[in-house]
């Protein structure tokens, strides 16, 4: 993990190479890039809960339909 030193020193040189005014654009195209990611990563999260419960639904009807089958015989 970076310590506050590193990333003064981080900063610093980012200054340095590409100037005052290119701070901004880059701090919003990884504001950006971090909404994607966490959009995508909810995304998954959400497809992977419904398949869950899909799968928990569809348990429980093939327990239920054998409990039938079983009072029939």
């Amino acid at each position: 993990m970076l310590g506050t030193t590193e990333i003064i020193i981080i900063a610093g040189v980012v200054v340095l190479l590409f100037g005052g005014a290119a701070i901004p654009r880059f701090a919003k195209s990884i504001g950006k890039a971090k909404r994607e990611f966490e959009k995508g990563v909810k995304e998954v999260e959400d497809e992977a809960k419904i398949e869950k419960e899909t799968e928990r639904t569809e348990g429980s009807k093939d327990e239920e339909s054998k409990g039938e089958t079983e009072k029939n015989q």
